[in-house]
C-alpha cells in the first residue's frame, strides 16, 4: 500500500480572497433571475469582471516568469495574450452577450490548463485555480444562459 504525500493546504487568506473573487462571476446571473431590471447592468459586470480577471492572471504569470534575471521570452510573451484575449473579447462582441461569456469562459479554461500543467507554481495553486476556474466558469456560462 502506497501513501500519496498531501498537496499543502492553500493559504486562508489566497483562499478567503479566492473564493470571495467569485462573487462577482456568480451573483449577476443570479441577481438577475431574482431582479430582471438589473439584466443590463448585470451583465456589464459579468464581462467586465471576466476580463479583468483573465488580464490578472496574465499578469500574475508575466510577474512569476520577471522574477528570474534572464526571463523566458516565450512565457513573458504568452502571459501578454490574456490580457489582449479580454480586450479583443469585450471590444469585438459587446453586442452578443453569449458569445462574450463564452468566450471569457474558453480563455479562462485555456489559461488554467496553463497554470495547472506548468512547473515551478506552489504545489497548492493548480488546487486553487481548479476551484477558482470552476467557479467563474460556471458563472460565465450561467450568465450566457441567463443574462444574453
Amino acid at each position: 500500500m502506497s501513501i500519496k504525500p498531501q498537496r499543502p493546504a492553500i493559504p486562508a487568506s489566497v483562499l478567503i480572497y479566492g473564493v470571495l473573487g467569485l462573487v462577482p462571476f456568480l451573483a449577476p446571473p443570479l441577481l438577475d433571475a431574482t431582479i430582471p431590471a438589473l439584466k443590463p447592468a448585470s451583465g456589464l459586470v459579468l464581462a467586465v469582471y471576466g476580463g479583468l480577471i483573465l488580464s490578472f492572471l496574465g499578469g500574475a504569470r508575466w510577474g512569476l516568469a520577471i522574477r528570474s534575471s534572464s526571463p523566458n521570452a516565450l512565457t513573458v510573451s504568452i502571459a501578454m495574450v490574456p490580457t489582449l484575449a479580454a480586450l479583443a473579447l469585450l471590444v469585438a462582441i459587446p453586442g452578443h452577450p453569449a458569445l462574450l461569456f463564452l468566450g471569457l469562459a474558453g480563455a479562462l479554461a485555456v489559461h488554467w490548463l496553463w497554470d495547472v500543467g506548468s512547473d515551478g507554481l506552489p504545489p497548492w495553486y493548480p488546487a486553487l485555480r481548479t476551484m477558482l476556474t470552476g467557479g467563474a466558469v460556471a458563472g460565465l456560462l450561467l450568465g450566457a444562459a441567463v443574462l444574453a
